[in-house]
């Protein structure tokens, strides 16, 4: 009988909440203030945001030449307005310092090695 009594508390305490739905996502806007602090730091958001999110650029890591790269891309393939030769030193200098080639702790690891 205690068994049984159990169970219907365990039920009732759960049950309802089964139908209810849980808070809806509300994203936080992205501000300039939410990446790291260097010179270029706000015209290499507002470049980028016009576009996408900036945490999408957060999330990478590359070199000087592959940053150069990415912009050529975006300009020729989407559309986005090729910047002037100092606004892009601008923007590479930031993306250089604040988003390098991501490396593996220790370099590259054989899965294979023996240990």
């Amino acid at each position: 009988m205690r068994l049984l009594h159990a169970l219907l508390l365990v039920l009732t305490l759960t049950i309802p909440a089964l139908g209810q739905q849980p808070p809806a996502f509300t994203p936080r806007e992205e501000v300039p203030e939410d990446y790291p602090d260097r010179a270029g730091r706000d015209e290499t958001f507002h470049m980028c945001t016009g576009c996408h999110g900036f945490r999408i650029v957060a999330q990478q890591g590359q070199s000087r030449r592959a940053w150069e790269g990415t912009l050529d891309w975006m300009t020729e393939r989407h559309g986005m307005v090729a910047l002037d030769a100092d606004t892009r030193r601008i923007v590479l200098d930031y993306l250089e310092a604040i988003y390098p080639p991501r490396t593996r702790p220790g370099g590259f690891q054989n899965p294979f090695a023996p240990r």
